[in-house]
């Protein structure tokens, strides 16, 4: 049986913070020529939801196109600053052991469910050298839903399509840092692992409902156990 790991990017497996207001202020003037005044709470969120807010709160309309032009504008922001974001970021402590111990392990699949646009996750996680290992075709990625589950159905229906196989839930494993990445899982019927290492203790991802629940990757062991 195949088990498909759905992994988390920002604060699971790499330490970005401080860029993500700096490439929405700089799509947003960009797009709309206004400044960024405030940004929405962004844990666990996808694009598409960050985004809208984004625009709403500075008064412009999240209509299609705008939207499609701000996804553009992020995505050239990234690509910008990727030697910046190699330099100031970080991959997370054991994020590389994990990635590479799962790759060798047999009936195991690595993919992305993951807040942010396709090609923002490939320049993140290439920063550090974590792409290597990450099926990026048959990710979940932020640009099409609201809702953090419906990124686990798209991944796993792309898997599944690829495979010529049903893939059940309880063979997915979801892989994040928030309490929105529990409920992803949840709501889908996957296997929740929480990993305290953004602004959710281990206590709160318990709460959340998480299956399993790891201090951070650096204990390659653990992280294998709860993902079989």
């Amino acid at each position: 049986m195949t088990r498909l790991v759905l992994w988390d990017i920002d604060l699971t497996l790499i330490d970005a913070r401080g860029f993500g207001p700096r490439w929405y202020r700089r799509a947003l003037a960009a797009v709309t020529g206004r400044e960024l005044q405030q940004m929405p709470d962004t844990a666990g969120r996808t694009e598409l939801a960050i985004t809208t807010d984004v625009l709403e709160n500075h008064g412009v309309a999240a209509d299609e196109t705008t939207i499609a032009a701000m996804f553009t504008a992020l995505t050239s922001a990234v690509a910008e600053t990727r030697d910046e974001l190699a330099q100031r970021g970080s991959a997370l402590p054991g994020a590389a052991r994990a990635l590479e111990a799962l790759a060798v392990e047999p009936g195991f699949v690595q993919t992305l469910v993951t807040g942010n646009l396709p090609e923002v996750a490939f320049h993140k996680l290439e920063s550090f050298d974590l792409h290597r290992h990450v099926d990026f075709e048959i990710g979940g990625f932020g640009a099409g839903s609201v809702h953090r589950h419906d990124l686990i159905a798209d991944s796993v229906a792309k898997a599944a399509d690829r495979a010529g196989a049903a893939i059940g839930a309880d063979s997915v494993v979801v892989v994040g840092d928030t309490p929105h990445d529990v409920a992803g899982a949840l709501r889908f019927g996957a296997v929740a692992v929480g990993v305290a290492t953004g602004g959710s203790t281990e206590a709160e991802l318990r709460a959340a409902g998480a299956h399993a629940v790891l201090p951070d990757l650096s204990d390659t062991g653990a992280v294998l156990t709860a993902l079989s």
